[in-house]
């Protein structure tokens, strides 16, 4: 069975076994010792250990494959002529399809009117974290420590010290040559241990989904179905027809061919809810299954991570006309426009911070004039929502660096083409004969 088969039927026996067990659960006392049992040996005992284990796992590798794969790819430059416009088109991309992802979530949830005769208050406080200022982003991407900068996951800082490393190692002569080989042998070593590490996905994401479903079950889904739905359909209409329509407008290439080989990055993302955990499978994805050279994946991929949330867009605009609908608020087209560039710029300006959705909504909302006690209503199907939206935007992620390699004339299309490519198991290299 492929890799990406055996993820799918993780998942589904993951969200059926967890749904089970909270059904279970709900129909007896929890003092009962089965209850007892059940929880503290499998929900909070083996599911939960196993799945944080796979998340770290996979956070793991996160700064060594970003910090190798952005100075391999600005050596296989050469001079590093081409950075500019790589680093230009990438940008731009991101930014107009996060544009594009908060008036998708502002027009969808307008027209359709989520919060329409709701007049919910919500039972709990919500005190959000403070966004950093805008000046204080822009001072921090440059690193004053790189090592401190490794160890904190300081991904903007980790992706400005590789460039200057790997644009530094094209201008060293021979000695840089040498410098060059060594990362390129590492980039193999590190590719080999994301390559084991994929062969135990699916008992991670079967352990992750089993103790999502079984702490929340569906009730918390059916209050909040017309939010959830109208979010979840949005998101989905972004990643399947969005993307595909931006793809064949600036490429000739077939947007099924993407969309099919982004199935297993989808079932880490959904499973994680983290685009940097799932960083290693897409990056590794779009290299040997899209056929992105190495000088575009490894910048464009890890950037996306961390600055690229159209999904996160998009919950913006519908939570922001929810909660506006929910207090009775009519948002006129100059909040509608603020929602659009506070969005779109917060996308960058807390890309680093814990909890980014609801900050950066917190943020939206103070701008929009609306309460942001609000985030209250919604945060009992966040975290369902963030799954989806995480695959949403690794999609993004592929899509702009299929776009950006395609535009530079670097794209392999006979690998991008090919419905074989990488046999569907991303392993990392061909097993010795």
């Amino acid at each position: 069975m492929s890799l990406t088969n055996r993820i799918l039927l993780a998942m589904a026996a993951g969200v059926a076994i967890g749904s089970g067990m909270e059904w279970f659960l709900t129909g007896i006392d929890p003092a009962d010792p089965t209850a007892q049992f059940i929880n503290d040996w499998f929900i909070n005992g083996l599911f939960h250990v196993v799945g944080r284990i796979f998340i770290a796992s996979l956070k793991l590798l996160v700064v060594p494959l970003v910090l190798v794969s952005l100075i391999c790819g600005m050596t296989s430059l050469g001079s590093g002529n081409r950075m500019g416009a790589i680093a230009g088109r990438t940008v731009f991309l991101y930014l107009l399809t996060t544009a594009i992802a908060v008036s998708l979530g502002l027009i969808g949830a307008s027209v359709i009117g989520p919060g329409n005769g709701l007049s919910v208050t919500p039972d709990m406080t919500y005190s959000p974290k403070i966004a950093p200022p805008l000046t204080d982003v822009i001072v921090n991407i440059f690193p004053s420590n790189p090592f401190s900068a490794m160890v904190k996951g300081e991904m903007l800082q980790v992706i400005v010290f590789a460039l200057l490393v790997g644009f530094a190692i094209t201008r060293a002569g021979e000695p840089g040559q040498r410098i060059a080989s060594w990362f390129r042998d590492m980039e193999v070593i590190v590719m080999k241990m994301v390559g084991l590490l994929i062969e135990l996905a699916p008992w991670g994401v079967f352990a992750l989904l089993v103790r999502l479903f079984a702490t929340m079950g569906f009730e918390t889904i059916f209050n909040l179905a017309a939010y959830f739905f109208t979010l979840s359909g949005l998101l989905i209409f972004h990643a399947l027809v969005v993307y595909p329509l931006i793809l064949k407008a600036t490429t000739r290439l077939n947007p099924l061919i993407l969309l099919s080989k982004m199935r297993p990055v989808w079932a880490f993302a959904f499973s994680t809810a983290s685009s940097g955990a799932t960083l290693p499978v897409t990056l590794r994805t779009v290299e040997k299954r899209l056929g992105v050279p190495k000088s575009v994946a490894g910048f464009s991929v890890p950037l996306g991570a961390t600055i690229n949330m159209d999904g996160t867009a998009i919950m913006q605009g519908v939570a922001t006309v929810f909660i506006a609908q929910v207090y009775g608020i009519d948002l006129g087209p100059a909040q509608l426009l603020m929602v659009i560039l506070t969005a779109s710029l917060a996308s960058i300006g807390t890309a680093a911070v814990p909890g980014v959705g609801l900050i950066t909504l917190s943020l939206v909302l103070q701008q929009a004039g609306l309460p942001v006690e609000g985030v209250a209503l919604i945060i009992g199907v966040d975290r369902l929502l963030d799954m989806i939206r995480t695959a949403v935007n690794v999609t993004g992620d592929a899509m702009v660096s299929t776009v950006v390699a395609y535009r530079e004339g670097q794209l392999d299309e006979a690998i991008y083409n090919d419905p074989n490519a990488d046999n569907d198991t991303l392993e990392t290299e061909a097993k010795p004969a």
